[in-house]
């Protein structure tokens, strides 16, 4: 039976240690505690891409509430206005009407307030 040798995975797996640490500071980029190190990474970006789709819900709400007030409409009235006069755009695109085109937004915070009358 043939001899099983380790040297080339230790290696590579180490190498893979070394280059997802670079960078980190004294021990924790070549040292025992760079695994660890690592692992802490690895677990704070996976949060981390979840919580940047919150954030940036959070920016787009607070362009379209600052847009649709300067238009004199509150954003909880606003979005109920849309969704009664049947206007189906999501946040990410009215947030981006708000800032590029505004004309185009006032006519959208309009059909919303007519929508709330009616």
């Amino acid at each position: 039976m043939a001899r099983i040798k380790n040297a080339q995975n230790r290696t590579t797996r180490r190498k893979n240690l070394r280059r997802r640490t670079k960078g980190f500071f004294l021990g924790r980029k070549n040292l025992r505690q760079a695994t660890q190190a690592a692992m802490k990474a690895d677990a704070q970006a996976y949060r981390g891409r979840k919580e940047r789709k919150r954030q940036f819900r959070r920016l787009w709400t607070q362009r379209i509430n600052a847009a649709a007030r300067v238009q004199g409409m509150p954003y909880s009235r606003f979005m109920h206005g849309l969704k009664l006069a049947g206007i189906a755009l999501n946040r990410k695109v009215l947030a981006d009407l708000a800032v590029h085109e505004p004309d185009t937004f006032k006519v959208l915070v309009e059909q919303a307030r007519t929508a709330l009358e009616a």
